[in-house]
């Protein structure tokens, strides 16, 4: 065999690829993640003796790890839609807040029990505790058809603790500077030097997203869009690389920017890639499964699990009493620390800054140079046990398999409102559809005519069905898919019934002509269940937060009336 300096870079590729498939096929078989099997075909392939594969095979390749975590940044902070977000900002301030406090101090003051290490670098290990790794999360979520509120607080927290990890570390880096340097630091030039970072992003991202959001709307022609949105992805990862900011950040940006300023199409970048991700997700995790060498434990040793049991720890005591402080419901609560365990590429990166700061090498040597054993010893743990803790989470959170078509898909969280407070119907059916519009993002010109239609409907006949439940209705314009929205009043609302019992919940559906069958099976769906129903209506009427409605709503045990579409078309 020709020596790895020699070897074709896509006979490396295949190679890679056909054992990273393989192994997360065997993964699956044994009910594990396939990310979990793929790294461990980067750890055999690393470790089997093929000259084949060296640092020139990982150097070779590094365009695809990059273009591929670029790809999962972009998913990921697409998930940051402040619209969809709305109800869930309380849960991801707190979650951010305690998790950045919890793990950084845990961290660095577990690894300042050691000589060896300063208390400043120390620091800046906590703060590379933070991060998530985004690409294991997505394609766990993607893998186990996962959605809901639990998977929307999940992947935006991800987005969020990596922005807040990379923030941190500029912070933490300047600050052990100045500190081994000068002993006070200059608190001013170190949030300078940080925000910069943050800022230069942003730009970056900034202006990928509005080129591409330009493209969009000039074009729709399919293969048009894909090549736009590759170019809008290698340019705001090699701009980034380029200048010497995160690369990994930059994308973050162009996900979110994405998401909030183009209506209905928040995910242009990595939906045009979806039909070959899960070749470049192998290829990915095969090759980080490469770059997480045994080797280093046995110089890192106690350091190493020292941080990898402090940042645990961490995440689940912050996961975990953040959700409970949010009012989440107990599926969340319960399980959210677990999910945030996986770790790899923003580590990894940032030690390489690290490994390259010339200034720390030269004022603490020896503490620098344990910074890749620990890291990357850590990662071994992170990235082999961090899968399969986060699926167990997504398991226990009942919402695997839930990435389906279903009958009441149109009302999701941030489409729910509970304390709906109304004299009588109108005021009920005023409020609800300026929820619409807010919440479904719609054009304010259809307020007026929504509202119409549904009081139209509403002088014909009362549309409180009984049971506590009113469902009025009315009709969309041609082209427009059904929405809705949900109101909530634990007292109930005093209005006409055919039984006499107060309304608890309202729901506004509207729905298009072009699907007269589907208008018909939600109204008989949900006056056939929610309005006869003394359990749902215990748990919906009651409910404290639009999560806990939601939950009620999409939970595993509401398929017999919220049913996918899928079964639905074969009755």
């Amino acid at each position: 065999m020709p020596p790895a300096e020699h070897t074709e870079p896509l006979l490396m590729l295949a190679v890679v690829l056909l054992a990273g498939t393989l192994f997360g096929l065997a993964a699956k078989r044994l009910r594990l993640p396939s990310v979990t099997g793929q790294i461990l075909a980067g750890v055999f392939l690393s470790v089997a003796g093929f000259e084949l594969f060296g640092h020139h095979a990982e150097h070779a390749l590094a365009p695809i790890t990059e273009f591929a975590l670029g790809l999962m940044a972009v998913s990921v902070g697409a998930h940051l839609n402040f619209r969809r977000l709305r109800n869930a900002f309380r849960r991801l301030v707190l979650l951010l807040a305690l998790e950045s406090l919890f793990v950084v101090v845990a961290v660095t003051l577990a690894l300042s029990a050691f000589p060896a290490i300063d208390p400043s670098i120390a620091l800046i290990l906590g703060c590379i505790a933070i991060s998530t790794a985004p690409a294991t999360i997505v394609a766990l979520v993607r893998e186990a058809r996962a959605k809901g509120v639990f998977v929307k607080t999940m992947v935006a927290a991800v987005a969020l603790n990596n922005m807040a990890c990379i923030f941190g570390f500029e912070l933490s880096r300047r600050l052990a500077a100045q500190t081994l340097q000068y002993g006070t630091p200059h608190i001013s030039e170190v949030l300078v030097g940080a925000s910069s970072q943050l800022l230069e992003a942003a730009l970056t991202g900034g202006l990928g997203a509005i080129a591409m959001i330009a493209v969009a709307k000039a074009v729709r022609r399919p293969e048009v869009l894909t090549t736009a949105g590759l170019i809008a992805l290698l340019l705001t990862v090699g701009i980034a690389q380029h200048y010497g900011y995160s690369a990994l950040l930059s994308c973050l940006f162009l996900g979110l920017f994405q998401a909030n300023f183009t209506r209905g199409r928040e995910h242009i970048v990595d939906r045009l890639f979806r039909d070959f991700e899960p070749s470049i997700l192998a290829v990915f995790f095969t090759l980080a499964g490469m770059e997480l060498s045994l080797e280093h434990a046995s110089v890192a040793g106690a350091l190493a699990m020292t941080f990898f049991a402090a940042r645990a720890f961490g995440k689940v005591g912050a996961g975990y009493l953040a959700m409970r402080l949010a009012g989440a419901t107990a599926r969340v609560r319960q399980n959210m620390g677990f999910a945030l365990i996986p770790q790899a590429g923003v580590a990894v990166g940032l030690v390489v800054l690290i490994n390259a700061d010339a200034t720390l090498h030269e004022l603490a040597p020896e503490a620098v140079d344990l910074f890749s054993p620990i890291i990357l010893t850590a990662v071994v743990a992170n990235e082999v046990v961090g899968p399969i803790l986060t699926r167990f989470a997504l398991s226990r959170s009942g919402e695997v398999g839930q990435d389906r078509g279903r009958l009441l898909d149109f009302i999701h969280e941030e489409n729910i409102q509970v304390g709906l407070e109304a004299e009588t119907p109108r005021e009920a059916i005023e409020q609800l559809v300026d929820l619409l519009i807010r919440s479904h993002h719609l054009d304010p010109k259809l307020h007026a005519p929504l509202l119409e239609s549904v009081l139209e409907r509403e002088r014909q006949d009362s549309t409180c069905v009984g049971g506590g439940v009113a469902i009025p209705h009315g009709r969309l314009p041609e082209g427009m898919s059904t929405v809705g929205v949900m109101g909530i009043n634990r007292k109930g609302l005093h209005f006409d019934t055919p039984d006499g019992r107060p309304v608890h919940c309202v729901i506004l559906l509207f729905s298009s002509p072009d699907e007269p069958e589907r208008h018909l099976q939600l109204l008989s769906m949900i006056a056939g269940t929610v309005g006869s129903d003394p359990a749902i209506q215990a748990q919906l009427f009651n409910a404290r937060t639009p999560a806990h409605a939601y939950e009620v709503l999409h939970h595993e045990d509401a398929a017999e009336f919220n049913v996918f579409i899928e079964e639905l078309e074969g009755l």
